[in-house]
């Protein structure tokens, strides 16, 4: 592995589900502490400081920490009951490998459901709900969850490892959403430290996004920025039953985003943003979300409006324990950014609005 891939790794699989991000904010002050000064807001966002010449404008880059996930709520005998983390399709929760975090250790277990050798067929053919799940962990006899110091709160994540596929060109683990818009923002800090500039650009891994961006609420305060780039992953449609014609597809290039269900984005910055990758010849194409949201959905809302945009790495079954993306994409992703706050100065961000 390089450099990158030893750091997609770790960042992967860290565990970090909505409200107990800890572990990846200790990665993003690792790599960025040495460059940047670290702060962070009350509800535990990571908020990076790269000071510029004057400090203005304030240049805000945000990806958030945390992956979809579980939390252990009750018992049932020998078993354990959960809510969901974030958005779960039911079906692709059956027999995930899970890790179950007490405050003392981890337990590793799996989720399950009743045997469909033990339904009759009309209850075999209805979809299941999480409610009619639960997490096994091979309890026996006497034993209860509570023996092994489960408790209802503790998070559970899905177990799997981050995987090179393809000979390197692709990569697959859980939590590209959104472990691989934070990598890019801390990649792209590094890369701009070394460049002169007079804007003060904020790296930022906000918390509980997948739950209603609300970390995006809170550093967005905090910062009070005055342009915003959200990134996060995008959904990658170059699959079997996809819509024709779909250009989200990995390979494709940096997603720009033009809508989805919580931002129309700044088109002044939307089209600046374009014109940058065009200039540079970084290939990119627009994608549209007619639902779900980013952390730009609260952002571009603070105080009385930051321009803010979102930039996407497209991503093969996102809200899954395995997503599948290209590292042609995410180092693609990384340049634009670079090259788009490297342009930020005053007068383009004061004639953004």
């Amino acid at each position: 592995m390089d450099r990158l891939e030893e750091l997609m790794k770790e960042f992967t699989e860290a565990p970090g589900v909505s409200g107990a991000e800890q572990k990846v904010f200790a990665l993003m002050e690792r790599e960025l502490a040495p460059i940047c000064d670290i702060e962070k807001d009350r509800l535990g966002s990571f908020i990076g400081r790269l000071r510029g010449s004057t400090g203005e404008p304030k240049v805000m880059l945000a990806g958030h920490m945390d992956e979809i996930g579980l939390m252990v709520s009750h018992f049932t005998g020998k078993f354990i009951r959960f809510n969901t983390l974030g958005g779960w399709w039911s079906p692709r929760l059956i027999g995930l490998p899970v890790r179950i975090f007490t405050s003392k250790k981890e337990i590793v277990g799996v989720v399950a459901s009743k045997s469909p050798f033990a339904m009759e067929k009309d209850e075999r053919d209805k979809p299941l709900s999480p409610k009619d799940l639960f997490i096994d962990v091979g309890l026996s006899g006497k034993q209860k969850p509570e023996t092994l110091g489960i408790r209802p709160g503790d998070s559970v994540v899905p177990d799997f490892p981050f995987t090179i596929l393809n000979g390197g060109k692709t990569y697959m683990a859980k939590a590209w959403d959104n472990r691989a818009g934070c990598l890019v923002v801390v990649e792209a800090l590094k890369k701009l430290k070394r460049f002169k500039l007079s804007s003060t650009v904020y790296g930022v891994g906000t918390v509980q996004e997948e739950v209603g961006l609300r970390g995006a609420v809170t550093s967005g305060h905090a910062i009070g920025p005055d342009v915003c780039i959200a990134v996060d992953v995008n959904i990658a449609r170059d699959l079997p039953g996809s819509p024709e014609g779909s250009t989200e597809k990995l390979g494709a290039g940096v997603s720009i985003c033009v809508y989805d269900a919580s931002l129309i984005p700044n088109t002044r910055l939307r089209d600046h943003v374009a014109s940058v990758a065009e200039k540079k010849k970084i290939p990119f194409h627009f994608s549209a979300i007619p639902f779900g949201g980013t952390d730009g959905g609260r952002i571009h809302l603070n105080e009385s409006g930051v321009p803010t945009l979102v930039l996407g790495v497209p991503t093969r079954y996102i809200h899954s324990s395995a997503g599948i993306l290209s590292r042609k994409d995410f180092d693609n992703t990384v340049k634009l950014l670079v090259e788009v706050v490297r342009t930020l100065g005053p007068a383009i961000v004061e004639n953004l609005t």
